[in-house]
């Protein structure tokens, strides 16, 4: 079985689990859970990719679709996660969404 490669993966909303998702093998997904604050802001609070994804570009692609999908929401982001902090720190073409 050839896996897809990490930028051909699609990320999706799934607001019933207060997450954003790249569905993996099986029932593996890599996540980005959020709350959203009293101002309708996303708050990422963390990321989880299942270690066997490591070193694959995942969590990259996550984040980029995650930041992407707030644009596209014309919502702010606040980055409580460190990961997603990290992210932007390589990524500043965020900055118009990146509220705190």
């Amino acid at each position: 079985m050839t896996r897809p490669d990490a930028m051909e993966r699609t990320v999706k909303d799934n607001p019933a689990q207060h997450r954003f998702e790249i569905a993996l093998d099986g029932d593996d997904v890599a996540a980005a859970y959020y709350r959203i604050d009293d101002a309708g802001r996303v708050v990422l609070t963390h990321t989880e990719v299942p270690y066997e994804y490591s070193g694959q570009g995942i969590g990259s692609r996550l984040a980029q679709g995650v930041f992407d999908a707030i644009r596209a929401s014309g919502r702010k982001a606040v980055l409580k996660c460190s990961f997603m902090v990290r992210y932007y720190a390589l990524h500043p073409e965020y900055s118009d969404i990146v509220d705190g």
